[in-house]
């Protein structure tokens, strides 16, 4: 089993930004792929980035250039550097992965974008 801790969601205004951060139970190098994912009021759960075990990543056009995912094996993290943050981020985000076939999510931390 895997559990899935995240942090640093909040209030922020537009432009700005936050770091979230996601903490394993267990060594991450063991548990592969590691991804964010959020979801907002009325819209289904979307992939937002992920970060395979050799640090290959993979973003969604609409945070391309903007959020950036990073893992720090030593600590069981990954965190997500979200930049000039707007509106349409506001968002539920999830941490999460896959392991021995079985998904696993976090409990998801709340980030909302408004002045």
């Amino acid at each position: 089993q895997v559990q899935l801790v995240e942090s640093g969601g909040g209030l922020v205004q537009p432009g700005g930004s936050l770091r979230l951060s996601c903490t394993a139970s267990r060594s991450i190098l063991s548990i592969g792929t590691m991804g964010w994912s959020r979801q907002a009021p009325g819209n289904e759960r979307e992939l937002v980035a992920r970060i395979s075990s050799g640090g290959t990543t993979t973003y969604a056009d609409s945070v391309k250039g903007r959020f950036t995912i990073s893992r720090d094996n030593t600590k069981n993290t990954v965190a997500l550097q979200m930049n000039s943050l707007n509106a349409e981020d506001t968002a539920v985000y999830y941490c999460n992965t896959t392991y021995s076939g079985r998904n696993y999510w976090g409990q998801g931390t709340q980030v909302t974008v408004s002045s």
